[in-house]
Parts: C-alpha cells; sequence; structure tokens
C-alpha cells in the first residue's frame, strides 16, 4: 500500500461543473462520479467546488456577457469569475445519444467566449490551468465524449494531464445509471482507478504549473504577436 498523507496540495481550486440535464435537487448520476474525484482533493488541501450548469440561467452564445447581444439575463459572467480562480477545471456530464449533453455543450461554448481574454503576461488567459473531464451514462459514448472536451479545453489554453479523463458506462443498450443501486457502478474497478488516476495527475501538473508560474511566457504571447513580434517564425520564400 502507498501512504499517501505526505502529499498535500494547499493552495490550489478546483471547480467541478457538472454538465447534467437534471436541477438541483434531482439525482445526478454524474455528481456520484465527481463526488469521489472531490473527496480525494479535498484530502489533500485542495479547495473544491461544484457547480450544477443546469440550474443557473446560462443564455446560448460565444460573447462573455450575452446581455450584450439580446439576451434579458445571463449568469455566464459570474460563472466565469469561478472557472478563472480555480487551478482546476473538471467538465462533467452524462452521455446522451453517443455524445455529450445539450448543457455541456453550452458551457464549452461559454468558456470558448472569453478564450481571447489574455492574461497579464500577454497570454490567453487559460494559461496556467488544468483540465479534466468526467463522463457518466448507460450508453457507449465516454471515449467519444471526453475526446471532444479535452480537445476543446486544450484549444482553449488548459493544460491536459495524462489520463485526464474518466467514465463509467453499464452494458449496452438502456440499464441501470451509475448510482443505481443494481448497476455495480460504485464497485467498478475501471472506472474507480480511472478516476483516482486523473484526479492525482490533475493535483500534480496543478501543482507544477502554480510553482513554475505558470507557461513560460515565449513564443504565446498574443499581444507580442499582435506587436510584430514573430519568435523566430519565418515565413519561407518561395520564389
Amino acid at each position: 500500500m502507498t501512504d499517501t498523507d505526505g502529499w498535500r496540495f494547499d493552495g490550489l481550486r478546483a471547480l467541478f461543473i457538472n454538465c447534467t440535464l437534471k436541477k438541483s435537487p434531482q439525482t445526478s448520476n454524474t455528481q456520484g462520479l465527481i463526488d469521489i474525484s472531490r473527496a480525494i482533493m479535498d484530502k489533500h488541501g485542495v479547495r473544491s467546488s461544484v457547480l450544477r450548469a443546469v440550474d443557473h440561467d446560462i443564455a446560448t452564445g460565444v460573447w462573455p456577457d450575452m446581455t450584450e447581444h439580446g439576451w434579458a439575463s445571463d449568469a455566464w459572467p459570474g460563472i466565469h469569475e469561478q472557472v478563472m480562480a480555480a487551478d482546476i477545471l473538471v467538465l462533467a456530464g452524462p452521455i446522451w445519444l453517443g455524445d455529450n449533453s445539450s448543457v455541456m455543450k453550452r458551457v464549452i461554448e461559454r468558456l470558448y467566449a472569453n478564450s481571447s481574454v489574455l492574461n497579464s503576461a500577454g497570454q490567453y488567459a487559460y494559461y496556467g490551468r488544468v483540465g479534466g473531464c468526467l463522463i457518466t451514462g448507460n450508453e457507449d459514448g465516454v471515449k467519444h465524449c471526453a475526446m471532444n472536451i479535452l480537445y476543446s479545453l486544450q484549444h482553449l489554453g488548459y493544460t491536459i494531464p495524462p489520463q485526464a479523463d474518466s467514465g463509467w458506462i453499464g452494458e449496452a443498450g438502456p440499464g441501470p445509471s451509475y448510482l443505481d443501486p443494481e448497476s455495480g457502478g460504485l464497485e467498478n474497478d475501471f472506472t474507480n482507478r480511472n478516476t483516482t488516476f486523473m484526479t492525482w495527475n490533475l493535483m500534480h501538473l496543478a501543482k507544477l504549473l502554480k510553482e513554475a508560474g505558470g507557461i513560460p511566457a515565449h513564443g504565446n504571447q498574443r499581444s507580442e504577436w499582435d506587436a510584430g513580434c514573430r519568435f523566430d517564425f519565418e515565413n519561407p520564400d518561395y520564389r
């Protein structure tokens, strides 16, 4: 047995966004998987929080504040403050028709809405943060959903550690969900192992990045590129 009591990640903050279709206080199977990861983080000093996206009036669109584009209200600007306060972001959600939920798609679109914001070093603002994902369902599609989420996060500037995803599905076809007593989900070694590995990899990489001051600010500064710096890029002369 490996002693993990000495590992501390005090000073790190994690945000789990649950993209279930069920409003609180309905039972969310996705929340069951979040609870496993969150318990490990909390035990080792990470300050974690969970936000159930469907409980909030998040407008549709790809602008930071959609009230400036015809919407009467938009909860996203306040949610985005929580995103930016977190060193670790875990997007979690169910599978429907083999794909991510509509709520997950909306959250990713709104993350994208803020992707042009720059940090104090002139990099895209999500640099220096790590991302992962958790997927639940009773139909196939865990890896497909994870690929979509993790690609989206890295494209926006998040750093993705090894094995940054985990999920649970039952047998093919409609059947028990993760938290149903007959599902066997809570005892599934594959899911428990992958969720644990994902959690530790997120904490390790987030700590490394924070102690290093983020991703080195050279060769990736949008502000410098716009100012004319080309970081050794040379346009080939084909004449």
